[in-house]
């Protein structure tokens, strides 16, 4: 069906009067502005009054679009600091565990340091040193026990010298080569120490466990003579190592002696200096077996 002669096509009643009341409001506008541009002109106290008016009308308006503002841009601006603020405290966490590195790094390297220091002394103090090295490696999970330093026969170094450090006995040489030589550890079950317990001077015996520990016993049988923190020396008895040496300190007491752990784990020590025997006479006794058990 054909629609009548007398509609518009495109207008609708309501966008009339829409065009109708915008039209008229921009009329009112016009005059409105001409009227206050002639106030203006004409009694400019008037137009003051009035513009005061209209501050006093417009001022809350204001104030609420620029309290809505300033939150939306707190918002923006709180998120934006937080962000921020996540991201600093990365980068701080970041550089926290980097120098965390460092100083544990700066105490690896005062450690050794020390340790170096320490042995270097020693040598010096030792009349009989014939060479010092460095500990490369170390046995921890069998039962034998031994190290190898970096000290061998071009060193001077022999079978059945002692080695120690700074911090105490380590051993003896077992094996030399021209630039190595492998060292039985005080706490292998195959080395046995003359010593004393150096409180009381009591003649005892360091006997390696094979477990990183020490078993002392004293040769008397009859009271336990050990406590809970003595220090076990060597006696100088057999002639192999020099008298005085601290080889182990008490961790625990048995029935009839003592578990006991050495003074010098060479988990900890880095240098060690290889000395001349107690006694020359020492070096002729044949050394114990250290097959494999």
């Amino acid at each position: 069906m054909a629609p009548p002669s007398s509609a518009r096509p495109g207008w609708s009643r309501r966008a009339q009067y829409s065009l109708f009341f915008s039209f008229l409001a921009a009329i009112a506008g016009l005059l409105v502005g001409l009227f206050l541009l002639a106030l203006s002109l004409v009694a400019p106290n008037s137009y003051a009054a009035v513009r005061g008016a209209a501050l006093d009308v417009t001022a809350p308006v204001t104030g609420a679009l620029r309290e809505g503002t300033t939150t939306i841009g707190g918002l923006f601006s709180g998120a934006g600091n937080y962000w921020d603020a996540a991201n600093q405290n990365a980068k701080l966490k970041a550089e926290r565990a980097a120098m965390q590195r460092q100083i544990l790094q700066a105490r690896a390297i005062l450690q050794e340091n020390r340790q170096l220091k320490a042995a270097l002394q020693l040598r010096e103090k030792a009349q009989q040193a014939v060479a010092s090295g460095r500990i490369v490696g170390s046995s921890f999970q069998s039962q034998r026990r031994f190290a190898v330093i970096s000290a061998g026969s071009g060193d001077g170094v022999g079978a059945g010298m002692p080695v120690r450090a700074a911090e105490g006995l380590i051993g003896r040489v077992i094996d030399v080569g021209a630039t190595a030589s492998r060292v039985l550890l005080i706490s292998d079950q195959a080395n046995i120490v003359p010593a004393r317990l150096l409180r009381t001077g009591v003649a005892v015996i360091s006997t390696g466990r094979g477990d990183g520990s020490i078993d002392v016993r004293p040769l008397e049988v009859g009271r336990n003579p050990f406590r809970r923190g003595d220090i076990i020396v060597t006696s100088g008895t057999g002639g192999l190592y020099p008298p005085h040496v601290p080889i182990a300190r008490v961790v625990r007491l048995d029935d009839d002696g003592a578990i006991a752990l050495p003074m010098a784990d060479p988990a900890d020590v880095s240098f060690a200096i290889v000395e001349q025997p107690y006694e020359e006479a020492a070096l002729a006794e044949p050394p114990e077996p250290t097959e494999t058990r």
